[in-house]
Formats: C-alpha cells, sequence, structure tokens
C-alpha cells in the first residue's frame, strides 16, 4: 500500500527528513529539563545555591526555546508533505475519473466518486500529517524516557514495566476491529452523499411534487445511519482513551507511594522522584500517542483501499496504438455499423444492441426512433466510444472507430445529450468548449444555426451574461439550443442529437432542420427524436425495437413497409387530432 501512495509524496522527500530531525532535538530539549529540574532540587536548593539554581534555569529556559522552535518547523514540513501529499492524490484520483468510461463511472456512483476525492483523501492526508508529528516523537521519547527511568531506579522502573504490556493489549484487542467499522462509516457516507447529490440536482421536481417531506425522511434515514455507524466507531476512542487514563493514573500513583517511601528511606532523593515522576508520564503519553495514529491509521487504511480502488481501475474504453488517421473528405462523417451488439454487463446475456447493421454517408440525416427502452440512446452512445461495442464493428470515414486516438475520435463527433448540461461562467464561455479558437464572427454563426442568437442578444450582457450553475437562469429550450450551437462550433464531421430539441417550438425546429441541411451539408446528422414531424425530412430513419433494427428507409417507405413505424405516427397524429 505505501508503494501506491510513494509517487505522490516523493516531491517532499526533504520535508519528510527535516521533519523527523526536527522532532529528534525537540525530543531531546523536553527530555534533558526533569533531569535539570532534579538538578536544582537535590543540589540548588539544599545548598541554597543561587547562581546554580539560575545557571540551571537558564539552560532549562534555552531548552524550553528551542523545543517551541524546532516544535513549530516539525508542524511546517509535516503541514506542508501532507498538505501536498493530498493535492497530488485528488489529482491523480480527478485524472483517473476523466479516462473512465461511462461504465466506469456507473460501477462507483457519482456520490462515492465525490467521497473519495474529497473525505476519504482528508482522511489519509490527515494521517500522514500526525505520522510525521507524532510517530517519530512518540517512539524515540517512549525509549529515551524509559532509558532515563532505568538509569534514575530500575526498581522502581519495574511498575511501568507491567503497565506497559497491559495498555499495548487493551490498543490491540480495540484496534483490530476498527477497520471495519470505518469502512462500513465511509460506506454510509457516500449513501448520504448520494442522497444529497440526488435531491439537490432534482430539487425542482421535488417542490413542483411537493416532496419535501419525503426528501426530509430519505436523508434523515441516510443521515442516522451515518451517526450509527460513526457512533459504533467512535466508541472505540471511548473505551480507549479511559483505558489509557486508568492505567496512567494508575501508573503514577503507584510510582507515587512506592518512590515517596524510598525517599523517605533516603535510598531516593525528591528531585529524583520528581524526575522519575515526569519521565512516566511521557511514557504513558507516548504510547497514547502512538494509540492515537494507530487509531488513524486504521481509519485511513478504510479510506486508503477505497482510492486505490479507484486508481486501479482499468478504463474500459482503451487506446490501441494508431498510425495514421483517414483524412479523405470524401469518407468524412460516414458511419458503418457491423454486427454491432452491446450489453452493459459482459457477464450477461441481455444485449441492449442487437446486431446492428446500417450505412450513414456524408452529410445524410439520420432519425432514430422506437419505443422508450428500445436502445436508442445507447446506439449513439456507441459512436464516440461513451461505451464500448461488445460485439461487431463501428466504422467512422471507413476505419474502426476503436483504432482512433480518442481525442482524435471525439473532436469529429459533436453530440447533444439529453440531458442539457451547461457550466457556470459565461454563455460565450459555454459555446468555447465546442472550438477554443473560435472568434466572435465564428460564435455568431454557431449561435444563428442553433436559433440561439435572438435569445441570447436579450440578455445585457450578450454573450457575456453569466449562467448560473447549471443553467440554472435559462428556460429548457434556451439551454438546448445553446447546447446545439456548441456542438455546431466544433464543426464537426458527425453531430448526434439526442431528443434535443423537445423544448424548441415547431418554428424553431423547423429552423434548426433547415441550418442542418444549408449549414452542415458534409456533416452526418443523427437525430433522436420523440416527435415524427421532427424527423420526416429525414434522408433514413431507423426504426429500434427492444435494442434490434426493424426497419430502415425514409419516411414514405417506413410509413407504408414497417408495421412499427406505422404504429407510432398514427398514434402522435391521434394525440395531435
Amino acid at each position: 500500500m505505501i508503494k501506491k501512495f510513494y509517487p505522490f509524496i516523493k516531491e517532499y522527500k526533504k520535508y519528510l527528513i527535516l521533519g523527523p530531525l526536527c522532532v529528534l532535538i525537540e525530543v531531546i530539549a523536553e527530555l534533558l529539563m526533569p533531569y535539570l529540574m532534579s538538578k536544582i532540587v537535590d543540589i540548588g536548593i539544599p545548598a541554597l545555591d543561587n547562581g546554580y539554581i539560575l545557571h540551571i534555569g537558564i539552560i532549562m529556559a534555552v531548552l524550553a526555546i528551542i523545543a517551541i522552535a524546532f516544535g513549530c518547523a516539525n508542524m511546517f514540513f509535516s503541514s506542508k508533505s501532507s498538505m501536498g501529499f493530498g493535492a497530488n492524490l485528488r489529482r491523480a484520483i480527478f485524472d483517473k475519473v476523466q479516462d473512465f468510461s461511462f461504465a466506469n463511472i456507473d460501477k462507483f456512483s457519482t456520490a462515492s466518486l465525490v467521497t473519495r476525492l474529497t473525505n476519504d483523501v482528508y482522511q489519509i492526508q490527515s494521517t500522514i500529517m500526525l505520522t510525521l508529528r507524532l510517530m517519530v516523537r512518540a517512539p524515540l521519547m517512549f525509549i529515551c524516557a524509559l532509558v532515563l527511568t532505568l538509569s534514575i531506579n530500575a526498581r522502581l522502573a519495574s511498575i511501568i514495566c507491567i503497565s506497559i504490556p497491559i495498555l499495548l493489549l487493551a490498543v490491540y484487542l480495540i484496534l483490530r476491529r476498527a477497520y471495519g467499522l470505518f469502512q462500513t462509516m465511509q460506506q454510509k457516507l457516500d449513501n448520504l452523499n448520494g442522497k444529497v447529490q440526488e435531491n439537490l440536482i432534482g430539487i425542482r421536481v421535488v417542490k413542483s411534487f411537493v416532496r419535501e417531506d419525503y426528501e426530509k425522511d430519505k436523508f434523515q434515514q441516510a443521515n442516522n445511519a451515518l451517526m450509527r455507524a460513526g457512533l459504533r466507531a467512535a466508541g472505540l476512542v471511548i473505551i480507549l482513551f479511559p483505558i489509557m487514563m486508568l492505567i496512567l493514573n494508575g501508573t503514577t500513583i503507584a510510582t507515587i507511594w512506592v518512590g515517596g517511601n524510598m525517599v523517605g528511606v533516603g535510598s531516593m532523593g525528591t528531585g529524583e522522584l520528581i524526575s522519575f515522576v515526569s519521565y512516566i508520564f511521557q511514557i504513558l503519553i507516548s504510547l497514547m500517542m502512538i494509540s492515537f495514529v494507530f487509531m488513524m491509521l486504521a481509519r485511513s487504511k478504510a479510506s486508503a483501499i477505497r482510492i486505490i480502488e479507484v486508481l486501479d481501475t482499468l478504463p474500459d474504453i482503451v487506446e490501441q496504438q494508431q498510425t495514421q488517421v483517414p483524412v479523405d473528405n470524401k469518407e468524412r462523417g460516414k458511419i458503418e455499423f457491423r454486427n454491432v451488439s452491446f450489453k452493459y454487463n459482459r457477464n450477461s446475456d441481455n444485449y441492449v444492441i442487437n446486431n446492428i447493421n446500417f450505412t450513414a454517408r456524408s452529410g445524410e440525416v439520420i432519425a432514430i426512433v422506437g419505443a422508450t427502452g428500445s436502445g436508442k440512446t445507447t446506439l449513439v452512445n456507441l459512436i464516440p466510444r461513451l461505451y464500448d461495442v461488445s460485439e461487431g464493428q463501428i466504422l467512422l470515414n471507413g476505419m474502426d472507430i476503436r483504432e482512433y486516438p480518442l481525442a482524435t475520435l471525439r473532436q469529429q463527433i459533436g453530440m447533444v445529450l439529453q440531458k442539457n448540461v451547461l457550466f457556470s461562467g459565461t454563455i460565450r464561455e459555454n459555446l468555447l468548449w465546442g472550438n477554443q479558437e473560435a472568434n466572435d464572427e465564428v460564435i455568431s454563426m454557431a449561435a444563428q444555426a442553433a436559433q440561439a442568437e435572438e435569445f441570447i442578444n436579450s440578455f445585457p450582457g450578450g454573450y457575456d451574461s453569466e449562467l448560473g450553475q447549471s443553467g440554472v437562469n435559462l428556460s429548457g429550450g434556451q439551454k438546448q439550443r445553446l447546447c446545439i450551437a456548441r456542438a455546431m462550433l466544433k464543426d464537426p464531421a458527425v453531430l448526434i442529437l439526442d431528443d434535443s430539441t423537445s423544448a424548441v417550438d415547431s418554428a424553431t425546429e423547423a429552423n434548426l432542420r433547415e441550418s442542418f441541411h444549408e449549414d452542415f451539408k458534409d456533416t452526418t446528422v443523427i437525430i433522436i427524436a420523440q416527435r415524427i414531424s421532427s424527423i420526416v425530412e429525414a434522408d433514413k430513419i431507423l426504426v429500434l425495437d427492444d435494442g434490434r433494427l426493424v426497419g430502415f428507409g425514409n419516411h414514405q417507405q417506413l410509413l407504408t413497409e414497417n408495421q412499427i413505424y406505422r404504429e407510432i405516427y398514427n398514434s402522435q397524429q391521434e394525440v395531435i387530432a
């Protein structure tokens, strides 16, 4: 596990060395002070030697300053390395997620990935910081203090030698159960984050259906589950620290009792007893520190395993070595499906797409219709390799899409998904996702083609108007048109519109279709639409039924020859009537 995380902290190696060195100096300074105090009590005070007392006092003050200075330096070095480690690890996880396919993200869930990027990384980061501060200091102080107690009085030191095994046994028995409880707590946190995310994304639906109380109950259940898991884990700490304090106080009482009798009979000096008790405290507090670090390690282990699970996951979509990408403009946008089948679960026998064959030539408008769940969206998601085909081939410009570099493939495809996704920022910044180098003229042309420029110019800031998160200050139709304009800015070889005109009126939709024909003659346009009126002018129409291609032709051919298409068309005519 250490090997997995070492690359993220190796650039801070010098801090990992300087931190423990600072701790070493700090510990030596602290350990010398009880010894010097015993000299004051046993030598300076009985002799009433003020000069000796002042001399030793000045040394102790200097040692205290040294301890404080090097303690602060250790805190700086440990914070620098742990914070840097956390930043590197978060970046690595985020970069990994960017390479994930939809299937990979579905496996973990968005909420779980957010938890791993934030809370799990924080747990490991905090543990590293604590370890660098305490894991060197505590053992060093424990060993040195134990040696000093033995040198002062070996007989009295036997008391601590009895206490240490008892304390270590208690810590072992408690920590043995810690990992499982902390792992459960992180899973409950995943669940809670999922509930919060789902609610905030769908808050308008929640309010429109007056389901606030239902959502509060769902959140409360997840929140209570996390609380119960947290309490079970916290119970370990609740049990551990009273046990530690009982052993600490019992050892101190036994030391004072036995040591007091030794002072009474003159076999031990008063100053020696005072310093001995100080070292006893340092020994036991060191053990408490070590126990606390191990408690943190148990918790961070659960987080570390969850993070490693993400880092070790191989993306489903893998680039193959590519020597040359075809640039023949005659083939630009030509798509061929050859015996394509797809299933979400590789081990399942249930195919969502089954043995699809068709060809879309450059510049054609291809429409896809079918009942809900027939596989329309899944089919178009295969073209930019958001999912990979299970069987068969998809060819773009005469070459298997798996032979393209992913960036090259997706740069040729403009896609407007069912869910219109916009980002915080200006309208211009959102449109530039399609082409970062586009100038104002090109942006305006794409907005005009998408029937968006009129409403953009109606805003006080025009293209520089700020959008709220996910375009919250836009209507559904406005979002759709901005997303279409963004895709058009790519000047793609293939433009995929997945039910992307459902929120616009018929006149605007007609203008959009005209733009496709006039401004994107060389672009192959694939449209998924629920309204037959949106696709009657398409060059070819695919009819899907339960993942199978059951019809392929133009509107008139299908209306005459295809029963399923005719049923869809007639049902919509009845609704219109």
